[in-house]
């Protein structure tokens, strides 16, 4: 909030003195405000402290994703899908692939339906840990970012597990995921800080396989929760700060293509998991949390139960995956690459290999749209082919572009302070809104 202009108009009183009106002011709220998370403009027209019009603007991180995945093979578009929104890797990879899959005719494993369905939930876990961190970091509360950070270390260690990457994993394919879960996960090392006993604790979960390891998260993660709630849910001014504010009608939800908690805050039951069911959905047993006053506090409350209830999908997953092992991916060389063992001995399938990675394949012609529940609400891909080894049109439908949108109408009225409840309420990561 660095600069402000005030727009004033001289006048001439009965006296004959020259007085002057002051009326509303502009400011500038961002990109340099921490609550601005360092790429948002908000152009705020003021009365006083009271906003009248708030004006977003982006443009600050404009990468043209879609334009670059149209100049590239499929298979090397998968890794930009992450970098859209930076907090739900996996997630976006499901919408692109299934896209993929679909224009194709393939048929994924089952035991990889299960690990996306599992993964789609820890990448959940880890954007709504993001989320009640930073947006209670936002709001003056420090401790909850500290305790949210270390479950999310731990979630990120799966994905490197599974990827190599902490962030960016790359994991899902069409036709299935890169590899199949591993039989252990990493340790932590002997250092200064991690030594004796200390370690011994911190690597005891660690012993067992990577499903080891998620049946303790899903025994402890609860229990965290509890302290995250203890902290925030009853805190008066986490409620001063959160009850009544950024009320969202569920007319004006609709209105606003709003989906995701911001909908289902509002009291529409909407979730695609439910609705059109993907991946092994239909076959878990959870819960859709819906507010009732779809207010920012109401918004809290439903993330916090989501995350509770992703923990109960990841322990039904973790329970299939340990009783039913089996392929992860399709064996199919033109859009799979072989084992390297078969390389070894069949030139065919190295011949395959190589003209995977540097041709890649040709999908049918047509056009698709494949959506997923994203943490942030639906995530979609608009795929058209045109028979080629790369895409003639890719559009993604990011859910934090149309709430955005509805900043000017959900502010107005609120003191400037709540401007940063409802940014924080949103869950907005630019590289999805400024694609």
């Amino acid at each position: 909030m660095s600069e402000y202009h005030q727009s004033s108009e001289a006048f001439a009183s009965n006296d004959g003195e020259s007085k002057q009106e002051i009326r509303n002011y502009t400011m500038n709220f961002g990109p340099q405000h921490p609550a601005a998370h360092g790429v948002l403009r908000l152009i705020l027209e003021m009365d006083g402290e009271t906003i009248v019009r708030a004006d977003p603007h982006v443009g600050l991180l404009h990468r043209g994703t879609e334009k670059l995945a149209e100049s590239k093979p499929f298979n090397q578009s998968i890794g930009y899908m992450d970098r859209l929104d930076y907090v739900s890797m996996m997630c976006n990879e499901h919408a692109y692939v299934r896209a993929i899959e679909t224009l194709m005719g393939i048929q994924v494993p089952e035991r990889a339906e299960w690990i996306r369905t599992m993964f789609d939930e820890i990448t959940r876990l880890r954007n709504h840990l993001m989320w009640v961190g930073s947006n209670a970091l936002d709001l003056g509360a420090m401790a909850v970012m500290l305790y949210a950070f270390r479950e999310r270390e731990e979630l990120m260690d799966l994905y490197e597990a599974v990827s190599g990457a902490r962030m960016h994993a790359t994991y899902y394919r069409p036709g299935g995921v890169y590899r199949d879960l591993p039989d252990h996960m990493p340790k932590y090392k002997e250092s200064r800080w991690h030594k004796g006993n200390a370690l011994k604790r911190m690597n005891a979960a660690r012993e067992g396989s990577m499903l080891d390891f998620i049946d303790n998260m899903v025994e402890e993660f609860p229990k965290r929760f509890d302290e995250y709630e203890t902290l925030l849910t009853d805190n008066r001014i986490w409620k001063q700060r959160t009850v009544g504010i950024g009320v969202i009608s569920p007319e004006l939800a609709k209105a606003w293509s709003m989906t995701g908690v911001m909908l289902r805050g509002s009291g529409i039951e909407w979730d695609l998991r439910k609705k059109q069911p993907y991946a092994k959905y239909a076959e878990v047993d959870f819960d859709v949390p819906v507010g009732v006053n779809g207010d920012c506090y109401d918004r809290y409350l439903c993330r916090m139960a989501e995350m509770r209830q992703s923990i109960r999908i990841i322990g039904q997953c973790a329970k299939w995956l340990r009783a039913n092992p089996g392929p992860v991916i399709v064996e199919n060389f033109k859009v799979a690459p072989p084992k390297r063992e078969a390389m070894k001995d069949d030139m065919e399938a190295l011949i395959h290999h190589f003209k995977l990675f540097s041709e890649g394949y040709c999908v049918p012609a047509g056009e698709t749209y494949a959506a997923v529940e994203a943490p942030k609400g639906e995530f979609g891909c608009y795929l058209v082919s045109d028979g080629a080894n790369k895409p003639f049109r890719v559009h993604l439908r990011a859910p934090g572009f149309a709430h955005l949108s509805s900043m000017d109408a959900i502010v107005r009225g609120h003191l400037l302070a709540d401007v940063v409840a409802m940014i924080g309420t949103y869950d907005l990561v630019f590289g999805e809104v400024d694609r």
